[in-house]
């Protein structure tokens, strides 16, 4: 699996249109916030009282939403889920997948200011 940093991702989608960026983060996570462009699939619901669950149609969404030769950074809060997703992805056939070590959001603030 391809990983890169915040900045290596932030660079790349820039010099690259066709890159698209994957958040994987839950739903009220993404509506608080997210990257310019980014498209929201989680890979994890938010349930209060019960904490993060599994998605269990995420390979659904991606496969119904995503090309399989699409151009992909993939990320999240921390990097733990983007890296997960990373994995299914891979599995599921998909050739271009790059993790965002670390995560994006937060450094994607500054980076774009």
């Amino acid at each position: 699996m391809k990983e890169l940093n915040a900045q290596e991702a932030h660079d790349l989608m820039q010099s690259d249109p066709e890159y698209i960026y994957l958040d994987v983060r839950s739903v009220p996570e993404f509506e608080a916030g997210h990257a310019p462009r980014a498209i929201n699939i989680p890979i994890a619901h938010f349930t209060p009282g019960a904490g993060m669950s599994p998605n269990a149609d995420f390979t659904a969404v991606v496969e119904a939403a995503l090309p399989k030769d699409a151009k992909l950074v993939v990320g999240c809060k921390s990097g733990g889920r983007s890296a997960r997703a990373c994995e299914i992805m891979s599995q599921m056939g998909y050739t271009n997948v790059a993790n965002v070590r670390g995560g994006l959001w937060e450094r994607w603030i500054i980076l774009v200011e």
